[in-house]
């Protein structure tokens, strides 16, 4: 589904470079709930931005679902993101103007395709994820769960084959973050939705069947959920503490 492979991507500061991504590897299955974590500079947001299509880089590879994202032009990388990817972020990116309906639709309305179809999935989705009765409502009118909750909607409008998926719970209460990724598994269950997760929050990530961990631009370890999400947790936490006392020592 998505395959990463020998990736690099580095930064230019006047006459300094800043190398951020060493030869990143992985790949996530179809149906797979996989979450990235690590400090800050790590190169979560770079990667992200990479697989988004929203930055080129130097060297290595990124296929989605087959087609490889390297050397494709502007239209075609415009096309691979509202076809091929959903996207949910952080501070929710809903459209003041538009209703949550409207918000949902937007993908399709980008298409031009917002026949019946199209509103009958959004009611689906809706009513799926716990906010049919809201659609009328504008994103100023519901609260940060539902918002985020819309988003997730939306990100699914045309069938991504993987969600993209950047802090969706940074700005949320613990209430509402676990409502967040309950949604997330709902889309993984019942729509055998495949996410792609950067996250802080070792909460979150606890629910994902796999965590990779980044330190310095390279894959310090990948960790499989094979227990409990209390025991998942546990370990996440124990290996994050390992990290930082080896980044400590240097």
């Amino acid at each position: 589904m998505l395959y990463v492979k020998n990736l690099y991507k580095s930064y230019e500061v006047g006459n300094m470079k800043y190398q951020v991504l060493k030869g990143v590897d992985f790949q996530v299955a179809q149906g797979e709930f996989v979450a990235v974590m690590g400090p800050s500079g790590s190169g979560k947001t770079t990667l992200l931005n990479c697989i988004s299509c929203y930055i080129p880089f130097e060297q290595g590879s990124i296929t989605v679902g087959g087609v490889k994202l390297a050397g494709q032009d502007e239209e075609s990388l415009a096309k691979i993101r509202n076809t091929k990817l959903g996207f949910v972020f952080q501070d929710f990116m809903l459209l003041d103007g538009l209703t949550i309906r409207e918000n949902i639709l937007v993908p399709r309305i980008i298409q031009g395709q917002v026949g019946p179809d199209a509103e009958q999935l959004a009611g689906r989705l809706a009513e799926m994820f716990g906010i049919g009765r809201i659609l009328e409502k504008y994103p100023a009118e519901i609260s940060g769960g539902e918002k985020q909750r819309a988003a997730v909607a939306r990100s699914l409008m045309n069938n991504p084959m993987v969600i993209l998926a950047d802090e969706p719970t940074g700005n949320l209460d613990s209430k509402s973050s676990r409502a967040v990724i309950e949604t997330f598994m709902d889309a993984k269950d019942k729509m055998q939705a495949t996410i792609f997760m950067v996250t802080h929050d070792s909460f979150a990530a606890s629910f994902c069947d796999r965590v990779i961990l980044l330190k310095d631009g390279t894959v310090y370890r990948q960790l499989e959920k094979r227990g409990s999400r209390g025991g998942f947790q546990d370990e996440l936490l124990g290996v994050i503490k390992e990290m930082s006392e080896s980044m400590a020592i240097k």
